[in-house]
């Protein structure tokens, strides 16, 4: 019911009521029993109401009755979501996402939109044949404008896998955050980056993908990402939708999934995220084993009280992979950037490569992303003087080192 009001009040609707209807037989004109909407309409009446919503899934037939007998706006959960997305989103690829979101819910929705018109029409061309009814002259146009909103989305997709394989042949290590919307992602982003990302105690606060180069001990320069938040029971046309948004996430290092701990349904949460990046592909379905290394964050440390802070903090003391911290106020955050640079340089080996004297690039490169151990004479060969130098790397910058050789700049 919180989550309900949260998403709500995130849009600016003021609540006036809200309370939990159980339903034992699922009306299928109505969802409710006729006690419970006239329950409802007494209740719209009393406080002035002018929209009801439902924290579930309507169809479009249930959403009309209820319409009818409450005399009201009635919306659904999806349809919410949809609302507060649209109002966020302020890229062009986020516009984008959500209107092919809008369109494809909308399209079962739109015999709503026309029983107070005359159903036949008739028309000549393009403006449709004798006897096309308006309703079906509005999918055809829907579903023209979701095709031409889909080639643009691929074409998002690919620009998006082109950046991402050269941010692969770039020698910097991508991190990012993801986690239930609202548990302190943008502001832990902030923090980190200095950037001034909208952070509000809002659901949905961050669409958008923001990302920024950061420093960390070890490592001269990542990329920190911010991602769209989880929800559950998001709705089916908005994963479609932003899933070229949630794909960054599987082509990361490392993974920070920031948990709001002080909220009583995190666990719940928690569930959530690991659901969505299962379908991702990140999470093996059967053994539960994560492709990417997942550092769970426990954020919002500062609201717990002290009795519940000293259970959990045994629980993190065990466990490498949780690192208690507050966005907020800094709290445990320099710990955690101390950590991602041991993760990111931990498994780093020592190489003995030979390289000529006259390839600057190379040498350069090895100076910016490596540690070099030793740079000595290494004699001459056909090409001249060679240099033998000991660099440490790790795994993923050998690769990049290995690429660089095969494809010059």
């Amino acid at each position: 019911m919180e989550e309900a009001r949260g998403l709500a009040l995130a849009i600016g609707i003021v609540v006036a009521e809200s309370y939990i209807l159980p339903v034992r037989d699922v009306k299928p004109n109505t969802l409710f029993g006729e006690g419970q909407v006239q329950r409802m309409l007494a209740d719209c009446e009393m406080a002035q109401a002018e929209l009801v919503i439902v924290d579930g899934a309507l169809s479009p037939i249930q959403q009309r009755n209820l319409e009818d007998k409450l005399k009201r706006k009635v919306i659904d959960r999806t349809g919410l979501i949809l609302e507060i997305f649209g109002e966020r989103a302020s890229t062009a690829e986020g516009r984008l996402q959500v209107e092919l979101a809008h369109l494809d819910y909308q399209q079962s929705r739109l015999v709503r939109s026309w029983t107070h018109l005359e159903r036949q029409r008739g028309g000549f061309g393009f403006l449709g044949g004798p006897g096309e009814t308006q309703i079906e002259a509005d999918r055809r146009m829907i579903r023209g404008r979701m095709a031409k909103l889909r080639k643009e989305l691929e074409q998002v997709r690919k620009t998006r896998e082109l950046h991402r394989k050269r941010r692969g042949r770039a020698p910097w290590p991508v991190i990012a955050l993801v986690g239930y919307t609202n548990a302190g992602k943008s502001t832990l982003f902030n923090r980190v980056t200095g950037a001034q990302v909208m952070a509000e105690d809002l659901l949905f606060a961050t669409l958008d993908p923001t990302m920024r180069a950061i420093t960390l001990p070890g490592v001269e320069k990542a990329i920190l990402s911010d991602t769209v938040g989880f929800i559950s029971d998001l709705p089916t046309q908005l994963v479609a939708a932003f899933r070229a948004t949630l794909e960054e996430v599987t082509a990361a290092d490392i993974i920070l999934h920031v948990r709001d701990i002080a909220n009583p349904d995190s666990a719940t949460q928690k569930a959530q995220v690991l659901t969505v990046l299962e379908d991702l592909g990140v999470i093996d379905g059967e053994g539960g084993e994560s492709a990417i290394p997942i550092v769970e964050v426990w954020n919002k440390w500062d609201l717990l009280d002290e009795e519940r802070r000293e259970a959990l903090a045994t629980m993190a003391d065990a466990d490498d992979d949780i690192l208690p911290i507050s966005a907020m106020t800094g709290l445990g955050v320099d710990a955690l950037l101390q950590c991602l640079g041991k993760r990111l340089t931990g498994d780093a080996r020592i190489h003995q490569l030979m390289i000529s004297a006259s390839d600057g690039q190379r040498l350069a490169w090895l100076y910016a992303h490596g540690e070099v151990i030793s740079d000595e004479d290494g004699g001459e060969s056909e090409q001249g003087p060679l240099r033998h130098l000991k660099v440490r790397l790790t795994p993923r910058e050998f690769g990049r080192y290995q690429a660089l050789e095969r494809h010059p700049a």
